[in-house]
């Protein structure tokens, strides 16, 4: 199964048993402007909202396996870029007229790209040992770019007891509890598990500074109460940080994935709303008003896509046409969401020329 699939049953089978499930959106003119129940004031989700284009930064055990779902059992060592150019990346991104960027620390493979302290599985043990969170959000900084970090919670490496959905396991309703038909678990994430990544979310929030963004993917494994704890542990450790819980591409039937609804039970709480390899739709566009279990949030979108097909580097994956990105990037400002456009590194740990090229031509083309 592949992400794309994996992420349409996921919020097929969620969705059938929820009362009142997807949230809908509400007018944006139905709301007093000043109002909302979200944590963060209206005005910094609109600072965020200002930021508008962002990079999408996947690196890591995946780009040197040339597998998106790895199963977790490649050496560490396997992970070896010969000339990581961090720096690189990130002036990338400020010449293409990106104003912040999010890095994969941690995907599916469970290698994680900083020398944590509750894992061997790390870059202190590959053929690179560049603690790459740290260099990025240095680079960052230097540039004027502010740093998101992403963590997935969809782990094949670090279980600690759990079933991912590599394991087959698909959900039945909307608290991920088998029914009696239903031969395998559900994916989910023990209280080991748990621990484990609350540890690393620790770390990656207490050792690099101020982080703009927090990235969770693949949330619906941990469980609404862990989910909620982690979303207010998050805060604690940074209480300005924007957090995204990825709710992914949708079913296409009751949770389109296009922003229209709300995947309340695999995603809440989140600070912000993910379109997933989608745009808004034409006439209905994005209202950042919903109401969710009878109060009303403001909750920006982020529309995230490759700028070719693929999420991680894969030889032969090219930019996708100038039109096509020009018109990606238009419809995102013409609806108020932000864009997030993955531009991921090679082997060597460099962003390709042609992808430099792609994205000065779009910078060109829509007037950044």
């Amino acid at each position: 199964m592949d992400r794309r699939n994996f992420m349409q049953v996921t919020g097929a089978g969620i969705a059938a048993a929820v009362a009142g499930f997807p949230a809908k959106v509400m007018a944006a003119d139905s709301e007093d402007p000043q109002a909302g129940s979200q944590r963060l004031s209206i005005k910094q989700l609109k600072s965020w909202e200002a930021l508008g284009y962002g990079m999408f930064i996947h690196f890591g055990m995946s780009t040197f396996l040339g597998q998106e779902l790895p199963d977790g059992q490649a050496s560490a060592s396997t992970y070896n870029p010969d000339k990581l150019d961090v720096d690189q990346w990130v002036s990338v991104a400020r010449d293409a007229g990106m104003k912040y960027a999010v890095l994969t620390t941690k995907h599916v493979a469970g290698h994680c790209l900083w020398p944590s302290e509750h894992t061997e599985y790390t870059v202190a043990n590959s053929g690179n040992t560049t603690d790459v969170v740290e260099a990025f959000v240095k680079a960052c900084e230097k540039r004027h770019i502010k740093p998101g970090l992403y963590y997935c919670s969809w782990d094949n490496h670090n279980r600690f007891g759990s079933e991912t959905p590599s394991d087959g396991g698909i959900w039945s309703d909307m608290n991920s509890f088998p029914k009696t038909q239903i031969k395998t678990m559900p994916p989910h994430t023990t209280s080991l598990y748990h621990n484990f990544q609350t540890a690393q979310i620790t770390e990656l929030l207490t050792r690099y500074g101020s982080i703009m963004e927090m990235w969770i993917d693949i949330p619906g494994v941990l469980g609404r109460g862990y989910r909620t704890f982690l979303y207010n542990h998050i805060a604690q450790l940074q209480p300005d940080i924007v957090i995204m819980m990825n709710g992914g591409t949708g079913d296409g039937k009751t949770y389109l994935g296009d922003g229209t609804t709300y995947n309340v039970p695999y995603t809440w709480p989140s600070d912000l709303v993910a379109i997933e390899r989608k745009l808004p739709p034409k006439e209905a566009g994005y209202s950042v008003w919903r109401m969710i279990e009878g109060k009303n949030y403001y909750m920006p979108g982020e529309v995230c896509d490759p700028i070719g097909k693929e999420w991680f580097w894969v030889s032969g994956d090219s930019p996708r046409p100038d039109e096509e990105l020009t018109s990606m990037m238009q419809s995102c400002r013409d609806h108020g969401v932000n864009l997030l456009l993955d531009v991921p590194p090679d082997k060597h740990g460099l962003i390709p020329q042609e992808h430099i090229q792609a994205l000065q031509r779009l910078k060109q083309n829509a007037a950044l």
